[in-house]
């Protein structure tokens, strides 16, 4: 049997910086880095240390000697327990500080960047009730506090709705108030959690595979309009129509009311039939004049008002005139498409997912844009020399990939292609970095600018304008 390694305990630490996941850092006496979770740059505390490597340990903050002037008082009743916003505890001008910060050592870390001027980041105006998206989980199975594990009292009801405990992937954190999503986001919630018990639906139990509320999504678009999906584990007709009927008399202001029944051994929905109960099985976005149409698998910046920053910055450091020939990697829906078109001679965009492009498709002909085209298959493979003839040599390329970035082989393709610029969205400045250390040859950085979608998490994006070297 392996022997458990010894905590240790540092004493007066100072927590001296943020660094990546939303972690703070101090140094150890034995100058090893500790990281963090429950601290503020600025802290002195005693640490208890867990998880020892090589290089460093993972600790937690036992004792606070002194309070850090970078702090601010939560707002959120769940803070301690919900891993949703980590920063909340950090003051909001501070927070931008270190995201910039994360971004900047990024690309001068990994990428090993010569980088402009860096234009400051772009904060959010809403720090909080800012997501048009959010899911939840049902439980019968709650988490519960350590002060109600010593009360010794029996609990009656264990039944929960709200997010999963970070490490617990079958311990659901019940939710009273989140201070993500505007009204009446709370109140659909609490109704549909109080129907429940009070009809006795019985709640999902992730380990058994059994119950019959299993998720909710709540979308609530900047528009106004609103759309619940209800994901239950099994069908019960009678009981699935009287949660649904009344919920849509107690919230006449939904739009889309649909619902699935999920039995498989994940909650993923993009692989199930989802079910139109009441209204319209999409609601709309609008961005600039332009109306995009979202449904329950639609991908859509969840951020609406924010979104529109990022993509005005997007178009800015295109530079389009109108006579532009535009390609957009990585296009989703079709939304930064479709914002740029009116500036561009054509864009045609590509994304891998097939769903994504016939939406971007649908919104195109509901905004009556016709220098727009959408194409489905993966990068690296279909910008391929055929595809260049097809639609000729752009003058400007926008890539916007996953958090992983972009595939060697996409970039390799970026350097065949050689457009005189390219704008590269990222949400990760980490694999943006190796991206752009792979291009750094060909390539002159001209602008950088980060910008802050996810106030309250350590959450960043980053904008990079490049432009082709002389040869």
């Amino acid at each position: 049997m392996a022997r458990k390694k010894k905590q240790q305990i540092f004493e007066n630490i100072e927590v001296i910086d943020a660094g990546a996941k939303g972690k703070t850092i101090a140094k150890a006496p034995d100058g090893r880095v500790i990281f963090l979770t429950n601290t503020v740059p600025g802290d002195i505390v005693d640490i208890k240390t867990g998880r020892k490597r090589k290089a460093y340990y993972e600790g937690t903050a036992i004792k606070y000697h002194k309070y850090s002037e970078k702090r601010a008082e939560p707002v959120c009743e769940h803070f301690e327990h919900c891993g949703g916003c980590k920063w909340q505890n950090m003051a909001y001008e501070h927070q931008l500080t270190y995201k910039e910060n994360e971004v900047i050592n990024n690309l001068k870390r990994i990428g090993h960047l010569n980088l402009p001027e860096i234009t400051p980041i772009l904060g959010c105006e809403k720090n909080y009730f800012y997501r048009n998206k959010m899911e939840f989980s049902f439980s019968n199975s709650r988490w519960l506090t350590l002060d109600e594990i010593n009360s010794n009292k029996e609990i009656d009801n264990k039944n929960a709705c709200g997010f999963h405990i970070s490490g617990m992937w079958d311990k659901i954190l019940d939710i009273k108030k989140c201070h993500l999503q505007e009204d009446p986001s709370n109140a659909i919630r609490n109704f549909i959690k109080e129907f429940g018990i009070k009809h006795q639906l019985e709640f999902f139990n992730p380990r058994e595979q059994s119950g019959l509320l299993r998720t909710m999504m709540l979308r609530i678009a900047s528009t106004g309009e609103i759309m619940v999906v209800i994901q239950f584990f099994k069908e019960n007709k009678i009981k699935r129509e009287a949660l649904l009927n009344a919920l849509s008399e107690a919230f006449p202001q939904i739009t889309s009311l649909q619902y699935v029944i999920n039995s498989k051994g994940n909650d993923t929905l993009y692989d199930q039939h989802i079910k139109l109960f009441k209204g319209r099985d999409h609601i709309f976005e609008e961005m600039e004049g332009l109306k995009f149409k979202i449904g329950p698998k639609s991908f859509y910046q969840t951020n609406s008002s924010q979104a529109y920053e990022l993509y005005k910055i997007t178009r800015d450091f295109a530079n389009l005139t109108g006579n532009e020939t535009v390609y957009d990697f990585y296009t989703g829906t079709g939304t930064i498409a479709q914002f740029v078109a009116k500036n561009a001679k054509k864009v045609i965009g590509v994304e891998s997912v097939p769903e994504a492009i016939e939406d971007a498709k649908q919104n195109a002909q509901l905004n009556n844009i016709k220098n727009v085209e959408f194409y489905a298959g993966d990068m690296k493979d279909v910008f391929n020399n055929e595809f260049i003839k097809k639609h000729g040599q752009p003058d400007v390329i926008i890539t916007d990939p996953p958090r992983d970035g972009m595939h060697k082989n996409v970039v390799a393709k970026l350097l065949e292609i050689s457009a005189k610029r390219i704008v590269y969205v990222s949400c990760n400045s980490a694999t943006q970095a190796r991206d752009l250390a792979l291009m750094k040859e060909h390539y002159n950085i001209i602008k950088t600018q980060a910008v802050d979608m996810f106030p309250q998490t350590h959450h960043v994006e980053n904008v990079v304008l490049l432009e082709l070297k002389e040869s």
